[in-house]
């Protein structure tokens, strides 16, 4: 593409990013849409964070991404966050408001677009959430808001699973919450409808590696792995050995991206699906 003076900059802030993909992804975004845009990632030391806002500020970037670590520590430096990310306690989307830097998370819904593009009710469903980390309260956040009946978390510390059974009762005190171990000890695998790994486990240099063992679940229970690279994780591979149902992360990864352009005002919300095939083929590329 060409550079020019009216060429509009978004970027990716956190540390490290040297292996995102999300510079591929809204890159590819703009080529599509042909729009004059282009999309970089920067390494930000923590000490830097409030000197890198001010900058974007004073050079009027139209928006930007914010990975680990730190969806938390940028919500003090912006203007105001929407009730979405504040239910979160995370940013992961900044849109520039005229000049105010609005913070926003499109994690959950990045993640809920998966069941809605593949026509799945999660409504009344029994889940397993393994891990109880940020991307647990992202995954959490969404699904207790769409009526499923209940929720599992298995995480190896115990209080961090009874934290964010605690921040899940905050928003929707009916939903039946269960804690367990990663030993799944007293669960009822044949009550479980859709099982969910928000952790890193199967991802490098952990991908010889489960989260769990599929053996006691039923063959239409839904696996839904957030890890993306490898494209098949161990979990993925066992799940369709199985006749599972199973989903990666690259669907998370393409649909919270998609939900940002959304933000920025580049996207009409109808074509999501077009952009998402598109990008998904062309991601195909970079991930083994």
């Amino acid at each position: 593409m060409e550079i020019t003076w009216n060429t509009k900059l978004y970027c990716l802030i956190g540390k490290p990013i040297d292996k995102s993909l999300s510079p591929i992804i809204h890159n590819n975004i703009f080529k599509i849409l042909n729009k004059d845009s282009l999309y970089l990632g920067f390494n930000i030391e923590e000490t830097d964070l409030k000197t890198t806002i001010n900058g974007f500020k004073a050079m009027k970037i139209e928006g930007f991404n914010v990975t680990i670590p730190y969806k938390k520590s940028i919500i003090k430096y912006l203007d105001d966050i929407t009730p979405e990310a504040k239910a979160m306690g995370a940013v992961n989307t900044v849109k520039n408001h005229n000049g105010r830097f609005i913070g926003y998370n499109t994690d959950g819904d990045g993640f809920l677009q998966t069941f809605h593009d593949n026509n799945i009710d999660i409504k009344g469903k029994n889940i397993l959430l393994i891990g109880a980390g940020g991307a647990a309260y992202a995954i959490a956040n969404a699904l207790v808001k769409k009526d499923i009946y209940s929720i599992t978390i298995a995480n190896r510390t115990l209080d961090n699973s009874f934290l964010l059974q605690k921040k899940i009762k905050k928003i929707n005190d009916k939903i039946l919450i269960e804690i367990t171990n990663l030993n799944l000890d007293n669960i009822d695998k044949k009550n479980i409808d859709i099982i969910i790994n928000s952790t890193s486990i199967g991802m490098y240099p952990l991908e010889n590696m489960t989260p769990l063992e599929l053996s006691g679940f039923s063959t239409n229970t839904i696996v839904y792995d957030i890890v993306y690279k490898p494209y098949e994780t161990k979990l993925i591979k066992e799940a369709k050995a199985r006749g599972m149902k199973s989903f990666n992360g690259i669907s998370m990864l393409l649909n919270q991206a998609i939900f940002s352009q959304n933000i920025w005002g580049n996207l009409d919300k109808k074509i999501n699906l077009e952009i998402f095939k598109k990008i998904e083929g062309i991601l195909t590329n970079y991930i083994e």
